[in-house]
């Protein structure tokens, strides 16, 4: 495909671009909404607290851990070859998800979604890098971060109206058509590219990731489950997991061929921006993961009425995704991120006014001020980390960028998620002493149980209210953790992220163009292949 006939397309690109990378954000965010169902033994799987934290955290952990060797071998293969590979392997572990019959194989099926994933999400950005010129770059990359933002609101609407209609498993199936679909455009419109200086994998760095996160995300949720964070089965996870993340950055500063070059850490920019991303979604993904909880277990809303619900979050992305990138050019980033940050946080600070009774709007402007900040955190943050990198190496940057991403929503969901379980478990332990063994166990396990527990068993039915009592109380706790973190995000975007000159004068310096690749487009004619 010539340089000319790309320039022409590059916004049709985006689009279908754009559709892959929804594919791939939606499908968490479906699922948040589809958890108390899936818990429900009658309707959905039977899964406990801690299976649902897994459902959720064996995609990002696997996805996470391979998004940078997927991003290398996206340079290396040709990025449109792996996407589309990615696209099939999503589309496959979307239709073992649907057709689960355990917790187990759901788990296992998400792993496998996750490592389609990560062949999926790095060449979204790393082809939007390649195909679209540095003047041009930073609205694409707004309206590519938009998608990821417009992907967490809507799968939730949209999980609540397949659940409204068909089983669990729906939220799953609505994958495939759209992926089959997805795909015969990217065969068409999508130019391939690569980086002609072929760089090695690093299988021991993606192992030990893997292996490290696993451990830690293990012992994290296991002492959420059993609220004892001093035994030996919570601790020497967490410790094992601790060492094996060590060994993985000696390793990976010292190899040739890193899957996770933390030696561009050195870069005060983009180390920033990394900062700024992951804290930002650590602290949001947990936060989703439990609202659903209080709005379908304490409100008693359908998966639907929740799903809309977050809707006000969706408004604010698309409406401030869009103009981040002319605020970035007035501003600044480090002064659009910080307002952003600082804007999460005080969405985060809002959780502390929920109660039981609270009226649902105080919920809605709460998600819309969360998705007016995040929007004006995410592109500007994901140019910066792009732009400090050469073309060439764009599929690494999208890695690096994804990856931190990837982790911190796993993280979050593992540490918000234990917080909640801890607090709500003691807050009830004296409670519980009246109820029969089995009951006690369902109550004390998540406020789901509680509610399910209640519909059939009249002691039971009496602990309701205070369950939910104690897991707003856990909410507030959670949520006060998470917007002590943004606003140390805040804090670290203020002190390190470069001011409107550094961010305006680095991309004309470092930009392909600037590294003797002349233009951007005939820069990467000896990279394309034509495909059309």
């Amino acid at each position: 495909m010539d340089p000319q006939t790309i320039q022409r397309r590059r916004w049709y690109v985006l689009g279908v671009l754009t559709v892959s990378l929804l594919v791939v954000v939606l499908d968490n965010t479906i699922l948040n909404v589809a958890l108390k169902t899936i818990a429900d033994p009658h309707e959905g799987l039977g899964a406990t607290q801690s299976q649902l934290e897994w459902s959720i955290n064996s995609y990002t952990l696997v996805f996470a851990g391979l998004l940078f060797t997927f991003g290398v071998l996206g340079d290396r293969l040709g990025r449109k070859r792996v996407l589309l590979g990615g696209m099939v392997i999503f589309a496959i572990a979307s239709l073992a998800s649907a057709y689960a019959q355990s917790p187990a194989q759901l788990i296992w099926a998400r792993a496998l979604m996750g490592l389609g994933g990560a062949a999926v999400m790095p060449q979204t950005l790393s082809i939007i890098t390649n195909v679209f010129e540095p003047k041009e770059r930073p609205r694409a990359i707004a309206l590519w971060a938009g998608a990821v933002g417009l992907g967490v609101a809507i799968g939730p609407i949209t999980g609540g109206l397949l659940l409204a209609h068909f089983w669990w498993g729906s939220v799953f199936l609505i994958n495939v058509p759209v992926i089959i679909a997805g795909a015969a455009a990217i065969v068409f419109l999508v130019p391939e590219s690569r980086n002609p200086e072929r760089g090695g994998l690093d299988p021991v760095g993606v192992l030990l990731s893997i292996i490290g996160l696993v451990a830690v995300s293990y012992g994290i949720i296991r002492g959420g489950d059993k609220g004892a964070w001093g035994a030996v089965d919570v601790l020497v996870p967490i410790g094992l997991g601790a060492l094996v993340l060590a060994a993985f950055v000696w390793h990976e500063a010292r190899t040739e061929h890193p899957a996770f070059d933390v030696r561009l850490f050195r870069d005060p920019r983009l180390s920033a921006s990394v900062a700024a991303i992951a804290l930002c979604f650590f602290a949001a993904g947990g936060v989703f993961f439990f609202s659903n909880f209080y709005m379908q277990s304490v409100r008693g809303l359908s998966p639907l009425q929740s799903g809309a619900m977050v809707m006000p979050f969706a408004v604010a992305q698309l409406v401030f995704s869009p103009r981040s990138a002319s605020m970035v050019r007035r501003f600044g980033a480090k002064a659009v991120c910080t307002v952003g940050l600082l804007a999460v946080t005080g969405a985060l600070v809002g959780y502390q006014f929920l109660d039981v009774h609270t009226p649902l709007w105080v919920l809605g402007v709460i998600f819309f001020v969360q998705g007016a900040g995040m929007a004006n955190v995410m592109p500007p943050a994901t140019e910066a980390v792009m732009s400090a990198l050469p073309r060439e190496k764009a599929g690494a940057g999208s890695a690096l960028n994804n990856t931190a991403r990837q982790v911190a929503v796993a993280l979050g969901v593992a540490v918000l998620g234990s917080v909640i379980s801890s607090i709500y478990r003691s807050d009830l332990r004296e409670k519980l002493a009246g109820l029969p063994a089995a009951a006690r166990d369902v109550v004390g396990q998540s406020i789901a149980g509680a509610h399910q527990a209640g519909a059939v068993s009249s002691e039971a039915r009496a602990l309701i209210a205070p369950a939910d009592e104690a897991f707003v109380h856990a909410v507030h706790v959670a949520a006060g953790a998470a917007a002590l973190i943004a606003l140390f995000s805040a804090l670290v975007v203020l002190r390190w992220m470069p001011g409107r000159s550094a961010v305006e004068d680095e991309p004309a310096a470092g930009s392909p163009a600037a590294s003797g690749d002349g233009e951007a487009e005939p820069a990467q004619g000896s990279q394309e292949t034509a495909t059309v």
